[in-house]
């Protein structure tokens, strides 16, 4: 039991996780190409995009041991050598025009709809059903509904408390599923990479 509650708690962790850098990626690609880009006319807009894009291996390398920790998927690490020789203008060129460090951002700021899916089964997975059990405590000082019911009797509030107990153990099934999903979503990144 100590093993799947474990489990249950790393698995909701890491749809958090998954929503926290979901929306962290989307930001920083969407802000910090646009402002490089825009400002590649200036000495400074041009280290920008190549410090940009060289940072797509950093995040795919932390995005395969993320994976690696909490759902157990091995994934083929992807390396590549560090270009430092050449101009300025030549480093940004080159990494602009490497169609794996494009692949990488698109499939980064593809997680933030991901991490929105895992925000929402965190919480119907995780979340709901400590509520659910919970309720029997609440019923003495609060007017709660549940679906449109009232639930102002102790036994009512018993019937509620068992259908949380019920979607806790779907909730633990579905939160894996939905974990595991998240992780096959980094494989496949790091498969398309390889070709």
């Amino acid at each position: 039991m100590k093993k799947e509650i474990v489990q249950s708690l790393q698995t909701f962790y890491f749809l958090l996780l998954t929503f926290a850098t979901g929306v962290f990626y989307f930001c920083f690609y969407l802000v910090s190409l646009v402002f490089s880009l825009s400002m590649a006319f200036t000495l400074i807009g041009v280290p920008m995009i190549t410090y940009v894009m060289r940072s797509t291996r950093t995040f795919a390398r932390y995005e395969r041991i993320q994976t690696k920790i909490y759902t157990d998927i091995s994934i083929e690490p992807y390396e590549r050598p560090e270009k430092n020789g050449g101009s300025v203008w030549q480093q940004a060129k080159e990494e602009l025009a490497d169609r794996r460090n494009w692949t990488i951002i698109g499939c980064l700021m593809l997680k933030f709809p991901l991490g929105l899916l895992a925000l929402l089964l965190a919480v119907l997975c995780y979340i709901a059903p400590v509520i659910f059990i919970l309720v029997p405590l609440a019923v003495p000082y609060l007017d709660i509904n549940v679906a449109g019911m009232p639930v102002d009797t102790f036994v009512k509030s018993l019937f509620v408390m068992a259908g949380g107990v019920l979607l806790a153990f779907a909730g633990a099934k579905l939160g894996w599923s939905s974990a595991l999903l998240a992780g096959r979503y980094t494989r496949n990144m790091f498969k398309r990479l390889h070709t």
